[in-house]
């Protein structure tokens, strides 16, 4: 029986039609979507390895895989996106293809799908059989420069956090780890190819057609804007959101400002002519603006940081 089975059940009375509404309401136009996602985000906040329970809604995180760490630069660090993201009401927010274009789009291509109340069960049950909880010893191959493969789920006895160094690089060699920590990283890695094909793995015609994810809150992370060399002509746009740079993030010139509901849908729509390069005004001056839609359980620039 999956881990999160009555709890999951408890919401049946609601998840079903907020799974719904959220999905119709992105498909129909940005205003509606971002009705819908704003109700989908008042959640029990950034998780932590616990053994506490959190409220569940039905927009609650129960299952996550998401990198952190690596050879990237600091603003790579703090708008990372997860590869999957399953809450309580069916929604699963992952990242779409990508163009090899350059520079390409300011905007992610983040997409939203829906399961119904038993898949998210099953899922659950995927990550508990596969090691994901709190105390397992992957071992520390010697990879230099790696991500780290951090999977949270959250069961009935709290929330489980599990962090693989090297998952995909370690992959398949000893490299100074013993047969279990092998075999563990294995079923890790095995539940990896699970969650990037659902269609496959819970059954043809269990996920629904995916629409974009349209945030109803947002962030940006900003830094002084220079022209690079052989980079193509831009236009410059104003900024819609709160006065850049913002809060900084760590040393340096970088910083980060966030914005919700009118303010986030003003940035959004702003950002889809936009490019990863477009040189964005505010008070007098010019940024370069990565910007990252915050999922329904992020809030502000400090989730972001905490995902580090």
């Amino acid at each position: 029986m999956p881990t999160l089975t009555r709890p999951a059940r408890a919401l049946l009375g609601t998840a079903a039609a907020a799974t719904l509404l959220l999905t119709s309401a992105c498909a129909d136009a940005d205003s509606a979507a971002q009705g819908a996602a704003g109700s989908a985000s008042a959640t029990a906040g950034t998780v932590e390895p616990t053994g506490d329970i959190p409220e569940i809604t039905g927009s609650t995180l129960v299952l996550r895989v998401e990198y952190t760490g690596g050879f990237v630069t600091p603003a790579m660090v703090a708008t990372r996106l997860p590869m999957i993201s399953v809450y309580a009401n069916g929604a699963v927010i992952t990242e779409g293809p990508t163009t090899k274009q350059y520079p390409g789009p300011a905007l992610p291509n983040l997409q939203l799908h829906s399961v119904e109340a038993r898949d998210v069960d099953q899922l659950v049950e995927r990550a508990r059989s596969a090691g994901v909880q709190n105390g397992v010893d992957l071992g520390q191959p010697g990879v230099a420069d790696a991500q780290t493969t951090r999977f949270t789920l959250l069961t009935e006895q709290g929330l489980q956090v599990v962090e693989a160094y090297a998952l995909v690089e370690a992959e398949g060699s000893q490299n100074g780890l013993t047969a279990d920590q092998v075999r563990d990283r294995r079923l890790l890695s095995e539940l990896v190819t699970a969650l990037q094909d659902l269609e496959k793995t819970l059954g043809a015609g269990r996920v629904k057609e995916a629409v974009d994810y349209v945030p109803f809150e947002i962030a940006g992370v900003a830094m002084p804007w220079q022209q690079s060399e052989g980079d193509p002509a831009q236009t410059d746009k104003a900024w819609p959101g709160p006065a850049l740079p913002g809060t900084p993030l760590g040393t340096g010139e970088m910083g980060c400002v966030s914005a919700n509901a009118l303010v986030a849908t003003d940035i959004y729509n702003a950002a889809k002519d936009a490019t990863i390069i477009t040189p964005w005004t505010s008070g007098g001056k010019k940024y370069t603006v990565q910007i990252r839609p915050l999922l329904p359980d992020e809030h502000d620039c400090a989730d972001l940081m905490k995902k580090s």
